[in-house]
């Protein structure tokens, strides 16, 4: 249930250039005329004012803002927020340069199906780090919105599925709905807790 990694979406095809490298140069290695997938008009702003450039250092933002490999793709995108930039360089546990990731490749974990959220958050949320019965509780998701309703044997349990439940990549809002009355109120069975 751990989010996806900065290396699952990133590019490794990256150009390594010097700051005196020529935009020509630049423009020949690149071999794209357009802005690059998921770039907005914005980009496409910043690119026109920089276009006076005349090699790398010209063109470049610095410092350059790096992700690790190994950091969650909630991190890289809080990170690029942050500092208000669409794309990270990567790196390596030796800094090393490895990829490229933009915001759109972080967007990617938002097209997860609803039946693969589902599932994960039966399976690994529900039943492997709860302990819960899925059978006593229904999970609902539509395009990426959960909708929990149903029994858990703890009531300390119910914050504790709703965080685990948006952690689960792809889920935008986890809402729970307590059961109706009539069945909360059933004295056959043992004491259930209400999410």
């Amino acid at each position: 249930m751990n989010h996806q990694k900065v290396r699952d979406q990133m590019s490794d095809a990256v150009v390594r250039v010097q700051a005196a490298t020529p935009f020509m140069e630049i423009a020949h290695l690149n071999m794209r005329g357009e802005p690059r997938e998921g770039e907005d008009e914005a980009d496409a702003s910043a690119g026109r004012a920089k276009a006076r450039a005349t090699d790398a250092a010209g063109l470049m933002t610095s410092p350059a803002l790096c992700a690790r490999e190994d950091w969650s793709v909630v991190d890289a995108a809080r990170m690029m927020a942050r500092h208000r930039v669409k794309r990270l360089l990567v790196v390596d546990a030796d800094g090393r340069l490895i990829g490229v990731v933009s915001r759109s490749d972080l967007l990617r974990v938002y097209l997860r199906t609803d039946q693969a959220i589902r599932r994960e958050i039966v399976e690994e949320v529900l039943v492997k780090a709860l302990g819960e019965s899925p059978a006593e509780v229904q999970v609902d998701v539509t395009h990426g919105h959960v909708v929990l309703s149903g029994h858990l044997s703890s009531r300390t349990a119910v914050p504790v599925l709703k965080d685990m439940c948006r952690a689960v990549d792809g889920v935008v809002a986890v809402e729970y709905r307590p059961p109706r009355a009539a069945e909360s109120d059933d004295p056959s069975g043992p004491p259930l807790h209400s999410i």
